[in-house]
This record gives structure tokens, C-alpha cells and sequence, in this order.
């Protein structure tokens, strides 16, 4: 629709010039309320929601991109802070609709002068001023004591904290609980219940930060709405009836019919102010899931689905992608006393508030107890090189984390007001961050050295622990890991790369590693590093200032004329001393290195690092081959023997060595050639797994897909420098095409790129800029670069560099290499005539259910993660049948296998329920406790014998 998009458009130019002119200070000087609007103005002027916003701002910004660098300078983008504002939108739907959901289960959604509507209130969008009260004074704890970094696991705590004061203040009659109900308040001591002890149980929480949060909170109250305080102990109130009063604090009249009403008046005053100039999201929205504001989108997936509407775009703010529901708290069967029953008992259901609090609890519990100095062990491991490097170890790792998580005086605005506790709160967040992460390198690196000092058999790891690059690698790791698990929103992915100054490409050496070194990792973390590993491999390696570069150059010396032509190679990872000036780092104690060259130190000096070859068998990826059709148990058990057939992974000594060095691992390559091949492999199993989800979506042929595949190889390896400053789903995507063309298949570009908007990782960008240079492409008349769509990619760059591959992939090319075969196989001994064609396309997980039997509505499919749950479910019986654990004691597949088809082809046909509980009924199922130990199995535990008893693992905190 036309007039759609000028309404989208006018609304995107009239945001991008508030928010960058902001930046520029420009409202600042001008000093009038003429500009005091904000995104949510804009959208209910132009008749349009946030939703769809979001969802179409990522397209715009692509076209306008060239004229936004021109206007307000390159870093437009970072100015802009889309992608922030984006994530903090999908954070506070989450936190928005979890509080909606904690407030229904804990009070009655009646107003404080209306009747009792509970039913009624319910099913509409009424909400009552106590909610309201919640809500606005929970915004005020964001904007006054978390003021940058408003991370989902501190306003999830702030969240709880609202909800410990409405439980002391909102008048009993509108309670949805009873205070003696055993299954929601679980602490209780001779004075009554713990409050604070029993939420922090329920959700998960820290009851020291929710203590300390709680503090800030009745600070802002007294502050704010001017209400006077009283230990709650001396207050004789029937809201404190059976209640631990100590160290709760207790307001006169806060949630009175007198007083609330101005209070409302007040915070939202107090919100108006506070958010004035910023033009940023009002978030006082939330409060009303009914604002037509919000749009009609729902939060499912990691992805706002829009309803009607053909696209979904990725929510930033969640590294994991799995944003799905609000938190849910524990209800109780009993009923309340204003006689409304409070539900039935429901677990802890997974969502992303559930699975932060979780994850941190990881930290909280494993990580924090650790000292913030390097352990004996560690300490023994540094002081055994060719000199003491403990005091360079430690000054490097906190001058790189106080990089990373900056203190509020380093330079940066700081929040203005009345109250002046958010820029201690900000340091005292940023100051736990550097101790989570600093621990969390100790700990991996002391694993690192022990299982290194093992395969070498000596403690002198010189190479390993003097190399700069290694170092700041592992601190990125555990910064990123540290802020994966806060979700945090102002710190999003890559900032890690560059305040540490190190690249894509440099970070891509470590990942796997440090998975293998922290057995610990919570699965969360485990994914969020499989997704950032492939983030990088898709395009971020192949950016503009990739160490990749460098060792590009080694490995194809006849790329280094383009690769310098388009100036491609990294600048120097600037210098320790260098960092430390820019953030004015004290050393506090710490020996400052001597020298202030500007470049690192030569990494063929002290790059020499070797990787303990430690087996792995509980890390899985997107990128690691693995059997189609595993069970659980065999996959386990067989996880060691298969590491006999599979090449360990390669050292760290080459990859983070000079890449002219010989590569100590032998075969007369350099280290860079080595790790240039590794990249590769990586890079085509990658592109596996993404040709074989478009096939499948495009319904086509395995010999199409082979021909895309090998011609992606092809690329790769003869013509390499399509990738440069690409990304790779752009080669993929002109594959299918070039393919399609000279297999003659009836495949549309329109066809191939909507069938692509529905893979996970699409982004409009993808098909939309590609980058092209004209002197390249020796375009007569041109020589700039430029970004244009993806058909005039294919038809200007790809097809002439490709077409010799093309050719081959065609009919004639095709019968040239079989008359090739054929002499070949004449002169010498080749495969018999008829044989079948070996399939170059490496073997992935499928995760398809296919069906197996023609007469029984029968599917079997790999076991996902997903499922696992269901399968060790105390509450229902398992459905599933997992090869390896059948139908009788553990076997052997073939036998399990049989038994199966035995039971499919019989004639018998069960008529009726089954019986699941009947141990009689021969009916083919899986016990539950036989899968629990299955699932459950330790690493390393091999089945003797059949009637081997499996020892379940703890699962992850």
C-alpha cells in the first residue's frame, strides 16, 4: 500500500532526525519543548504500532544508510542505538507480561474504590491502580538506580522487589493468597514467613541483590513520593500478620485511598521528566497489553510473529532466541480467604525470564565463590615460565575487563536528578561483572594449563600463557558469557571485540576450546557460543579488518593483490598500554608493562600455544558431524570410540602462531595455511547445513543439492575472493539460482529468496546490500564500490567469475568428466561399472520426522532437546521409543531395530486405551526411568555388559 509505506517512511525519517539530533545535542540548545516527543508520538500520529516498526526499520536503514553516513557522520548506526532499543523492547514485553501474570497470582484485579471484579477484570484490560502503582514505580528503579545497564536479570529482581512491597502494602482484601500457604512461601522461621527468602525461591533470585534492591526501592519511595518510613517490626499493621519483619520497611499510607491516586500523579510526573529529551519508547505502555501501540504481534521463538504478515524479525536483545512466555510463579490448590480458589499447582514453566534466572544462578553459585586471584595451581602454572608472569597475567586481565564493563566517571554521561545513587549502582554493576568474568578466566585458564602440562608432561607453558592475542581472547570469552547471561541491552554483541581490540576471526579460535575446559557451562551458554561461533563464520570473519586477512595472505599468496587493493587487512591489535591510557586505568598495585609501543608483541615470538587434546564428548554444534540416528545412551557410550576415527581438534599453538611459522603439528605447512584449511572445513560444514535447509524448503533433488554444494565449495577454494566483504548466505544464494539455471529447473530468484525469509538466521540485508566493486567487476565508467541487490550481484560479479564452475555443473561438463572416468577406469583399476556414486555432501543431523511405515502412521526422527523434557517427565508416561533403549533390556540397534519392524508388520491391531501402567501390556514403550538414566548418562561410563547399570549425571544448574 502506498500510503502504508509513506506513513512508515515519514515515521522513520522523523525518528532517526530526533534521536540523532539528540545525539548531537542539538534539543539541548535550542532549550524548548518543540521537540519533546518520543517514538510512541510518532507512532500514534502516523496510525502505526511498535511492532511493525521494528519489524520494517531494519530495511529502511539499509536503503538510507549511504545518505544517514553523510548527514550525521559514519557512526550514524552506533548513535542510533536500533538494535538497544529494539532489545529493550522485547525485555520489557517479558518483564511487562510477567508482572501482569505475578500480579493476578497474588492479588485481585479489582480497583481500590471499585467492587470485586475478578472475573471480569480478568478476561478484559482492566487494570487497577495498584497494578498501575507497580508498574510506574518499577519504571522509576530503572531510570533511577539501573540507569545504563537494564539487563533482564537485575529488573527481574527489581520486578520481585515491586512485588515484595504490594504484598506489604496492598490492603489485605485484595490478597489472592494465603500467607500460610506452604507451597508458595517455603521460608519461614518462629516469627512467620520470609518474605524475601520465599520470592527469591520462587524466582530464582539472589537474596542478597534483592535485599540491596529492595534498599534502593524504599530510597526511591521516600525520595520520590515523600513517604515516611518505619522498621516494619514496630508497625502493628494486618498486612505484616505472620510476617518475618526483620529488615523490611514499612510506609504509613502508601497504598491509602487517599494518598494513591496522587502518588500515580506523581510517578508518572516524575517518569515525564526523566524521559523528556531522550525521544526514546514510552514505556508506560506496557502496563495495558490492550494499547494498540504494542500491535498484534506475539513474543514466540525469539521472534515477533505479526499477525497477517509474511515476515519475522530476530529479537536482538535475546543472544539464545528463545523468547516465549512470561514467568510463571508457583500457585497453590488451597484457597484464599476472599474465597476465590487460587488454581491448581503448575511447575516452573521455561521462558526467558526463567532461563536468565537460572543461568545466573550458574554464576551466582560456581563462578562467584571462586577467588578473584589466580588460584595456587594457576599461580604455580605462571610462575613456572621462562619468567614470572603472574603480575602481566593479572594486570592485563583487569585492564581489559575494565574496558569492557566501564565504570560511570571513565568518561561517560552520567544520570542527572535528585537522586544520586545510579552512578554507584552503575559501578557497583559493573564492578561484579569484571569479578564474574575475571573468575570465570582464572577458572578456564588454570583448566587450559592442567590439561596442557599433562599432554606435554612439563609445567614450563611459556607459549601458552605470554601470548597477548590468546589472553584477550579468553577475557572476550568470559566477558561475553557474563553479559549472555544478564541479557543485558546496552552491551550487545561485538562489543567485546572492540574494547578488546581483537577480531571475528581471532575470537572463532577459542570458542570451542573454551567449552571443552568448562564442563560446568550451563546449556544456555553452550548455545549462545554456538550461535555467536556461526555469526562469525557467516560474515564477521569476512568483514573489513579481519585478522583473517593476514593469514589469507600466507595461505593464498595470489589474493594478497586484491585483499590489499580493497584494503582488507586488519590495523595492529593496539597495544595493552594503549587501552589502559584510553580508559585512564589505575594500576592499583600492579607493575605497569614498559613498553608503550603502539603494535603487539610478535605473535612469531610468543605465539607458540599449544591446546590440550582433551576428548569432548558432551559439546554439540551445528557444526560438528554427528550420526543421523543416535540414541541418547549410544551416543554417549559410543562418544569415546569415535574420537578414534575423528581428528582431534587442532592446537591452539598453531592457530595463534606467526602464519609464516612451519606449524608444529608437521606436514610442511605453515601455520596459516593449517589454519586457513580449518576455517574452511568450517565455513562448507556450515553452508552444509544451510543448503540442505533450503532444499528441503524448496522441495528439490539430492543431485541439486550436491551441485550446489560442491559449487560452493568450488567458490570457496578457486574463487575465494567473492567472499571478501560478504556474507556467505549471498554465495549460497546465487548458487541455487546458477545451479537451477543450467540444470534447467524452473526456479525463480523471487522464488529462492522467499523460500529463504523463512530460514532463522534471514535478514533482509542478506538480499538486499550486497556489496559490489565496480573496478573489479571492470564496469566501464566505474570504479567505486557500491552495495546493490542480490540479482544484480548474480548478474554483474557472480556469473562472470563463476561461470567456468557453472559450465562443468552443466550437461556437457558433466559428460566431459564421465569420458574422463571411463578412460581412467580403462587404463587402471577403478570402481566396478554400476557402482554407486559416493555423495560428497558430508552427513548431518536430521532433524525431520520421516515415516517409516506404510500401513502405521509411524515417524522416527533424532531426539531434540526439546523432547528431553517430556521423556524424563515424572508426570506422563513416554511415548517415544529410542534406539538403544527399546522395548527390552539394551541390546544392540539391529536387534531393537527388528523388534520394531517385527511389531509394525504384525497384523495385530490394538483396539481400546492402552494401559501404559501395566507392565503386562506388551505394547512396545519406553519405561520413563529407562530414558531418565539414559538422558542422563555420565560422560565417559561404558555399558560392560547389558545388564550394566547407567549412573545419571547431575543435570545443569
Amino acid at each position: 500500500m502506498p500510503e502504508e509505506a509513506e506513513r512508515f517512511w515519514f515515521a522513520f525519517v522523523l525518528y532517526l532526525v530526533r534521536r540523532l539530533s539528540e545525539k548531537n545535542g542539538e534539543n539541548l540548545q535550542q532549550g524548548s519543548n518543540d521537540n519533546e516527543f518520543n517514538l510512541c508520538h510518532i507512532l500514534r500520529v502516523m496510525k502505526l504500532n511498535i511492532v511493525d516498526f521494528f519489524k520494517e526499520l531494519p530495511q529502511f536503514l539499509v536503503k538510507s544508510g549511504p545518505i544517514l553516513s553523510n548527514i550525521y557522520g559514519a557512526d550514524w548506526e552506533n548513535r542510533l542505538e536500533a538494535k538497544e532499543l529494539q532489545a529493550n523492547f522485547v525485555h520489557l514485553s517479558i518483564l511487562s507480561k510477567s508482572y501482569k501474570r505475578i500480579y493476578r497470582e497474588f492479588f485481585l484485579p479489582s480497583d481500590a474504590n471499585g467492587d470485586k471484579q475478578s472475573a471480569a477484570a480478568s478476561t478484559s484490560g482492566y487494570v487497577s491502580d495498584y497494578h498501575r502503582f507497580g508498574w510506574l514505580l518499577f519504571l522509576a528503579l530503572r531510570i533511577h538506580a539501573f540507569s545504563r545497564f537494564k539487563d533482564l536479570v537485575t529488573c527481574t529482581n527489581g520486578l520481585v522487589s515491586i512485588l515484595a512491597i504490594l504484598i506489604i502494602h496492598v490492603p489485605v482484601r485484595f490478597r489472592n493468597f494465603n500467607i500460610h500457604d506452604s507451597s508458595r512461601f517455603v521460608k519461614k522461621s518462629n516469627k512467620g514467613v520470609d518474605l524475601i527468602a520465599s520470592l527469591c525461591s520462587i524466582y530464582d533470585t539472589s537474596e542478597d541483590d534483592l535485599r540491596k534492591i529492595m534498599e534502593k526501592t524504599n530510597t526511591l519511595i521516600a525520595d520520590i513520593l515523600k513517604k515516611k518510613h518505619c522498621e516494619a517490626s514496630e508497625c502493628k499493621n494486618e498486612n505484616l500478620e505472620n510476617i518475618d519483619t526483620d529488615g523490611l520497611i514499612y510506609f504509613e499510607n502508601l497504598m491509602d485511598d487517599s494518598s494513591l491516586s496522587s502518588s500515580l500523579n506523581i510517578l508518572e510526573k516524575d517518569y515525564d521528566n526523566a524521559t523528556r529529551n531522550k525521544g526514546e519508547l514510552d514505556e508506560r505502555v506496557f502496563i495495558n497489553e490492550d494499547d494498540s501501540l504494542l500491535g498484534s504481534g506475539s513474543l514466540s521463538g525469539g521472534a515477533v510473529s505479526i499477525t497477517g504478515a509474511k515476515r519475522k524479525f530476530d529479537s536482538l536483545a535475546s543472544p539464545v532466541k528463545t523468547i516465549t512466555s512470561p514467568l510463571s510463579p508457583h500457585r497453590s490448590s488451597a484457597s484464599h480467604p476472599n474465597g476465590i480458589a487460587g488454581g491448581a499447582t503448575s511447575k516452573m514453566v521455561v521462558t526467558p525470564v526463567s532461563t536468565a534466572m537460572t543461568t545466573a544462578k550458574w554464576l551466582r553459585t560456581v563462578i562467584c565463590p571462586l577467588p578473584s586471584k589466580p588460584s595456587a595451581e594457576l599461580e604455580r602454572f605462571l610462575k613456572s615460565c621462562d619468567k614470572d608472569v603472574t603480575t602481566d597475567v593479572m594486570r592485563r586481565a583487569h585492564i581489559i575487563l575494565e574496558a569492557i564493563f566501564p565504570s560511570s566517571g571513565l568518561g561517560e554521561r552520567c544520570v542527572t536528578g535528585s537522586l544520586q545513587g545510579a552512578n554507584l549502582m552503575d559501578n557497583i554493576w559493573a564492578e561484579q561483572r569484571r569479578l564474574e568474568a575475571l573468575k570465570l578466566y582464572y577458572r578456564v585458564l588454570e583448566a587450559m594449563c592442567t590439561a596442557e602440562a599433562q599432554v606435554l608432561h612439563a609445567k614450563n607453558l611459556t607459549s601458552l600463557l605470554t601470548n597477548e592475542r590468546f589472553h584477550r581472547c579468553m577475557l572476550a570469552c568470559s566477558a561475553e558469557l557474563v553479559l549472555a547471561t544478564h541479557k543485558t541491552v546496552t552491551m550487545l554483541f561485538p562489543a567485546v571485540l572492540e574494547r578488546t581490540g581483537i577480531t571475528a576471526f581471532d575470537l572463532s579460535k577459542v570458542i570451542e576450546s573454551f567449552i571443552r575446559h568448562e564442563e560446568s557451562l550451563p546449556r544456555e551458554l553452550r548455545r549462545h557460543l554456538n550461535s555467536l561461533e556461526e555469526r562469525l563464520l557467516e560474515s564477521m570473519v569476512w568483514e573489513k579488518g579481519s585478522s583473517m586477512y593476514s593469514s589469507l595472505t600466507v595461505a593464498r599468496p595470489v589474493l594478497s593483490a586484491e585483499i590489499n587493493r580493497l584494503g582488507l587487512l586488519a590495523d595492529p591489535m593496539p597495544s595493552l598500554d594503549a587501552i589502559a591510557t584510553h580508559i585512564n586505568f589505575s594500576s592499583g598495585g600492579l607493575s605497569p608493562v614498559h613498553s608503550l609501543h603502539k603494535h603487539e608483541t610478535s605473535p612469531g615470538q610468543n605465539g607458540d600455544i599449544r591446546s590440550p587434546k582433551r576428548p569432548c564428548t558432551d559439546y554439540r554444534s551445528v557444526l560438528v558431524e554427528r550420526n543421523n540416528f543416535t540414541s541418547p545412551v549410544k551416543d554417549r557410550l559410543l562418544g569415546l570410540n569415535n574420537l578414534k576415527s575423528k581428528p582431534l581438534p587442532p592446537p591452539l599453538q598453531s592457530a595463534f602462531a606467526s602464519p609464516t611459522r612451519p606449524n608444529p603439528g608437521g606436514g610442511g605447512e605453515t601455520c596459516a595455511e593449517t589454519g586457513i584449511n580449518i576455517f574452511f572445513c568450517k565455513i562448507n560444514k556450515l553452508a552444509a547445513v544451510r543448503i540442505n535447509a533450503m532444499v528441503e524448503r524448496l522441495q528439490l533433488s539430492q543431485q541439486i543439492r550436491e551441485s550446489v554444494y560442491c559449487l560452493f565449495q568450488q567458490i570457496l577454494n578457486q574463487r575465494t575472493s567473492l567472499f571478501f566483504n560478504r556474507h556467505i548466505d549471498q554465495i549460497i544464494l546465487c548458487c541455487f539460482y546458477g545451479v537451477a539455471k543450467i540444470s534447467q529447473l524452473n526456479l525463480t530468484f523471487r522464488e529462492i529468496i522467499y523460500n529463504y525469509r523463512k530460514q532463522p538466521q534471514c535478514k533482509p540485508q542478506v538480499f538486499r546490500s550486497v556489496f559490489v566493486d565496480w573496478a573489479s567487476a571492470r564496469q566501464s565508467g566505474r570504479s567505486e564500490q557500491d552495495h546493490v541487490d542480490i540479482i544484480t550481484f548474480y548478474n554483474k560479479i557472480f556469473v562472470p567469475a563463476v561461470k567456468p564452475l557453472l559450465v562443468e555443473l552443466g550437461p556437457a561438463g558433466t559428460a566431459m568428466k564421465t569420458n574422463r572416468v571411463s578412460e581412467v577406469n580403462h587404463n587402471n583399476d577403478g570402481p566396478c561399472p554400476g557402482s554407486p556414486k559416493v555423495s560428497v555432501f558430508p552427513a548431518l543431523p536430521d532433524m525431520s520426522p520421516k515415516k517409516v511405515s506404510a500401513t502405521h502412521n509411524v515417524y522416527v526422527s533424532p531426539l531434540r532437546t526439546s523432547k528431553m523434557d517430556a521423556l524424563i517427565s515424572h508426570s506422563s508416561k513416554s511415548y517415544y521409543a529410542c534406539v538403544g533403549e527399546s522395548t527390552h533390556a539394551y541390546q544392540s540397534p539391529s536387534k531393537d531395530l527388528t523388534d520394531i519392524n517385527h511389531r509394525l508388520n504384525s497384523n495385530r491391531r490394538v483396539r481400546g486405551t492402552l494401559n501404559f501402567d501395566d507392565v503386562d501390556v506388551d505394547v512396545g514403550l519406553v519405561s520413563d526411568s529407562m530414558v531418565a538414566n539414559s538422558l542422563y548418562l555420565q560422560n565417559g561410563i561404558a555399558a560392560a555388559s547389558t545388564c550394566a547399570v547407567l549412573k545419571p549425571e547431575q543435570p545443569d544448574p
